[in-house]
């Protein structure tokens, strides 16, 4: 069991208020090699809104069980890494992110005009995936989905894309 605790003072995604620690929550991932984890993560309240927010490290992706590290090297195509997921899992992950893959490019494009910050890479005008799209604004190096997940999540843009009513 690993505790996670942030150094950071974020601020509230929804309404830049300013967080409180009201609690701790376990949270399992598996790792890429298949060992089962579990993360002690804060509970965030915003003084503000009232809502509350769970402190995520780079490693988790919101709503998936498995590491950053797993889904990234799928989505990848690396295949010199080996995952510990079975073929239909696999399968859910390429198709969650060619379905979202666009909406995270939006979400980064928006976050660069917000701040004003520069890409990655210089542009090249020769035809892209979506993928390499989103790369020209993180980077392809290892924990590229991590540099997605965080401004996303941060700037409360991520969405759910499962529902505990579905069968």
């Amino acid at each position: 069991m690993f505790f996670v605790r942030s150094a950071e003072q974020n601020p509230c995604p929804c309404c830049n208020g300013l967080l409180k620690v009201i609690g701790s929550r376990h949270r399992r991932f598996i790792n890429g090699i298949g060992n089962k984890n579990v993360l002690v993560i804060r509970r965030l309240r915003c003084r503000h809104c009232h809502r509350i927010h769970h402190e995520l490290p780079d490693i988790l992706v919101p709503y998936k069980r498995h590491s950053s590290e797993s889904i990234e090297s799928v989505i990848s195509g690396n295949d010199d890494l080996t995952v510990a997921a079975d073929e239909s899992t696999i399968g859910r992950w390429r198709n969650w992110f060619v379905e979202l893959s666009d909406y995270i490019l939006g979400c980064l494009i928006s976050i660069v005009i917000r701040y004003g910050r520069e890409s990655v890479e210089g542009i090249s005008n020769l035809p892209k995936s979506t993928l390499q799209r989103i790369w020209h604004y993180v980077g392809n190096s290892p924990g590229w989905l991590a540099r997605i997940v965080r401004p996303i999540v941060n700037l409360n843009f991520w969405i759910q894309t499962r529902s505990a009513f579905l069968s």
